[in-house]
């Protein structure tokens, strides 16, 4: 089917769905800050004709005919840190996590998945597919990643199934192609090894998808503007262009993966734009990309997260996919594991994101340790689910729920609807999935209940949400 004629089928659904929705209810989903509320059923609300609302009632609207960007995918970045913590799970908890993460009834329905090409900062040491000085790849092997890595990811492919999503990001070329020899420390890739780096990549691809694993896309480098202690190279907008133009493109292409996506930048939210504005202008070096990818770490310096800089991408180059390929709560501190304020970033920055026209989320790892590790450089964070290692239990964060929020709900090839609130207390954000179902998380940061009203065309339901709560309501 042609997406024009989706497109049509799916707003005559919209139209036929909310000329009844005065006999339809919604289900709300709720998770909130001194409850027990957990992505729990707290309400069934019923639409009814709406009038014109005033202007001391809250309200968020949806219009359910205004769709926007299909969705990739909702989910997380399997790690050698995350696989090698799975790996001391006992037998039953190893099951628990599965469906937590993968299963859409039991769990928060994972599809999209991102992984390491060779080592990066959560792996337990550095490591590379080639042995130092060949050039030629003739040593590339991924013996490491078949004893933990691999299979982690096919046990969440096989629980996922055919929506399951996996790109691979490399943090380092090997020590011997760069200019400060080592993997850490940033450095660059020098000229007489692009060739070389360029092969790499399908060599990757070929390795995994010989493992019974499908790797839909990558990235040209994660963090291309950090020089950090762990694995980092420095691309400039201008070096990442032409490695993409005059390499990576043409070798994928040669190598017959030319329906592989490339993803450019794999960096934060702040200098977006002028990465975009370097690479999708050059018109060789545009058709090789299939979008770009962005973090949320540019608050490290302090002040908001820049949003409408992802909005300002999406406005300039619409043909151009916006993914969010990393974010993770930083600093981590095993007496925070219930720090509510974690889940609202998330709940925040999703919200907005998918607002400015990202097509897919992806959380940093998905397990880590009681230490927020293993990591070889000391870099330890948080994850949504984290495991004690003595003990086998699992930890959910509030991080695992609000994403939950989203990920169970939002499915694949789901498309984003028109939605605003007439309140800076609410963020909300609306989906119609593939099967007509709706969506609508409604997200309230303020230390005060509020009732609004959920108008969906020219329908209302009467809803209340908990003081630093997020909801999410099915119809």
């Amino acid at each position: 089917m042609k997406k024009t004629h989706f497109t049509i089928l799916l707003s005559l659904l919209c139209v036929s769905l909310f000329s009844q929705v005065n006999s339809k209810t919604a289900t709300v989903y709720s998770t909130s800050s001194g409850t027990n509320q957990k992505l729990t059923i707290t309400d069934t609300v019923t639409f009814n004709k709406s009038g014109q609302p005033f202007e001391t009632e809250i309200c968020v609207f949806v219009n359910p005919n205004k769709t926007f960007q299909t969705i990739l995918g909702i989910g997380g970045a399997i790690t050698d840190a995350s696989a090698e913590v799975y790996a001391q799970l006992p037998p039953n908890k190893k099951q628990e996590f599965i469906d937590a993460y993968y299963n859409k009834v039991k769990g928060i329905g994972y599809s999209l998945a991102r992984t390491n090409i060779g080592s990066c900062d959560f792996s337990s040491e550095s490591y590379s597919y080639i042995a130092e000085g060949d050039k030629e790849l003739k040593t590339f092997n991924i013996g490491h990643d078949k004893k933990f890595r691999i299979p982690l990811i096919k046990q969440a492919m096989n629980a996922v199934g055919k929506e399951f999503v996996l790109y691979a990001s490399p943090w380092s070329p090997p020590a011997f192609m760069k200019d400060n020899k080592t993997v850490l420390h940033g450095g660059k890739l020098l000229p007489e090894y692009y060739e070389a780096w360029a092969n790499y990549y399908p060599l990757f691809i070929k390795a995994y998808e010989k493992e019974g694993i499908s790797v839909w896309g990558i990235s040209i480098q994660n963090e291309a503007m950090a020089t950090q202690k762990w694995e980092s190279c420095v691309y400039t907008a201008e070096e990442e262009r032409d490695f993409l133009k005059n390499y990576l493109g043409p070798v994928m292409k040669k190598q017959g993966l030319r329906a592989k996506k490339i993803i450019v930048w794999d960096h934060n939210r702040d200098l977006i734009n002028q990465r975009a504005n370097t690479i999708f202008e050059d018109p060789i070096a545009s058709k090789y990309a299939w979008g770009i990818g962005f973090h949320w770490y540019e608050t490290w310096a302090g002040g908001e997260p820049k949003f409408d800089n992802v909005a300002k991408v999406h406005e300039a180059y619409p043909s151009k996919n916006l993914l969010f390929t990393e974010g993770c709560i930083e600093k981590f501190s095993a007496e925070n594991f219930n720090f509510w304020p974690n889940g609202e970033r998330y709940g925040r920055s999703m919200i907005n994101d998918f607002n400015n026209g990202a097509v897919g989320w992806t959380d940093w790892n998905i397990l880590l340790d009681e230490n927020g590790g293993p990591n070889h450089v000391g870099n330890y964070c948080f994850a949504p689910v984290h495991a004690d290692t003595k003990t086998g239990q699992l930890i959910y964060t509030p991080s695992y729920y609000y994403i939950g929020h989203f990920s169970r709900f939002i499915r694949p090839n789901a498309k984003r609807v028109s939605t605003a609130t007439s309140r800076s207390q609410l963020l909300s954000t609306s989906f119609i999935n593939a099967d007509g179902k709706m969506a609508t998380i409604v997200m309230n940061e303020s230390d005060k209940p509020i009732k609004y009203n959920l108008i969906v065309g020219s329908f209302e339901a009467k809803v209340e949400i908990l003081p630093h709560a997020i909801q999410t309501l099915c119809y």
